[in-house]
């Protein structure tokens, strides 16, 4: 690795307490885009290019711990330690559904073809809403032998997965039958679990490995020993020959998929790392912390040489058309020149 090449990131400022989890949508006629979970209990939504903030989804009272966009990302849905998980307008930013839990939610998934919105959480019950009829009662999967952690759908929304904060491996879900068909068996709890953009790979991240798995049949193709203890991973989706990693110690690592020797090492947080996630086109990756910020990197040369801080939100003036349009006329998300610092209460 070449000591003199210093990865310099977009900054994402905004949130005043950690960053816990990151969503990017795929990509859409309008770009693509970042949402963010915090403990702060405000979503953000950003470009997923730039990083420049878009907006905040005001409502939660409680942690946000996941978050999600769906496919076409016109909503999100978030998870929160307030019992609930919502369901917004990403174009207006306004609340269009709550769903009432008993306890604190840790996960949401939008399905595929958007109908419906998984949640799982401490009360170990998987639910699915129908967003079509998002007044009748969910569907209740049998229950999780733990807390529930992450979710995720694959198989075109035949199957979920879920990982548990407490034991660990993965556990496959037949929606059909509601029964476990499959576990992939973890030394220690998953905290992280990501389905590949083209549907062949989980990735997950459990203690100080990090594990991909065949998404069809279910048996484990890497493996590999990170350097220490990591909250998160995922895979780089165009042609897979590389991953990211992060956790306790602060860096975010980059490592060859085919023989997991690391390529690089980004240090720029001051706290441990709880999420990385690659973007759709495989250009860039984000990173939440414990230091409250997200950072963006990109995957090739960076433009720039110096160490001059980026604005609050990354360089500004790089958005596509599309995405600056969306950006400006959005009507609930308290669009302001300065960021996300001035808030004020939509009712």
């Amino acid at each position: 690795m070449d000591k003199k090449k210093v990865a310099v990131p977009l900054v994402c400022h905004g949130h005043s307490r950690p960053v816990v989890d990151l969503f990017y949508s795929p990509v859409t006629p309008d770009g693509f885009f970042l949402i963010s979970a915090s403990k702060d209990a405000s979503p953000m939504l950003r470009n997923g290019e730039t990083g420049d903030w878009i907006g905040t989804f005001e409502g939660h009272k409680g942690a946000v711990w996941s978050c999600c966009l769906d496919t076409n990302a016109l909503r999100a849905a978030s998870g929160s330690a307030d019992f609930s998980a919502k369901v917004w307008d990403a174009i207006t930013g306004n609340e269009l559904h709550s769903f009432e839990h008993k306890h604190i939610v840790r996960a949401c998934a939008f399905s595929e073809d958007t109908h419906l919105l998984l949640t799982g959480g401490i009360e170990k019950i998987l639910r699915t809403f129908d967003l079509n009829r998002p007044d009748a009662p969910p569907r209740e999967i049998d229950k999780s032998p733990g807390s529930i952690r992450t979710v995720a759908w694959l198989h075109s929304d035949q199957t979920i997965l879920s990982s548990c904060t407490d034991i660990g491996g993965v556990r496959l879900w037949d929606v059909r039958s509601g029964k476990i068909v499959q576990t992939l068996e973890t030394k220690s709890p998953v905290t992280s679990a990501e389905v590949s953009q083209d549907g062949r790979y989980i990735t997950t991240a459990d203690g100080s490995s990090v594990k991909f798995w065949d998404a069809n049949h279910y048996g484990l193709v890497k493996s590999y020993n990170m350097p220490c203890t990591v909250e998160s991973a995922s895979l780089e989706p165009k042609d897979g020959t590389k991953f990211v990693a992060g956790g306790e110690d602060m860096w975010v690592h980059v490592f060859d998929f085919h023989t997991g020797v690391e390529i690089a090492c980004n240090k720029g947080h001051h706290g441990p790392v709880h999420c990385v996630r690659f973007s759709p086109g495989g250009e860039s990756y984000a990173s939440g912390s414990e230091d409250g910020t997200i950072r963006i990197w990109q995957m090739g040369p960076t433009a720039t040489d110096d160490n001059e801080p980026c604005g609050t939100n990354g360089p500004t003036g790089k958005a596509k058309v599309g995405v600056n349009e969306v950006a400006h006329n959005i009507e609930g998300l308290h669009i302001t020149q300065d960021g996300p610092s001035e808030k004020s209460t939509v009712t």
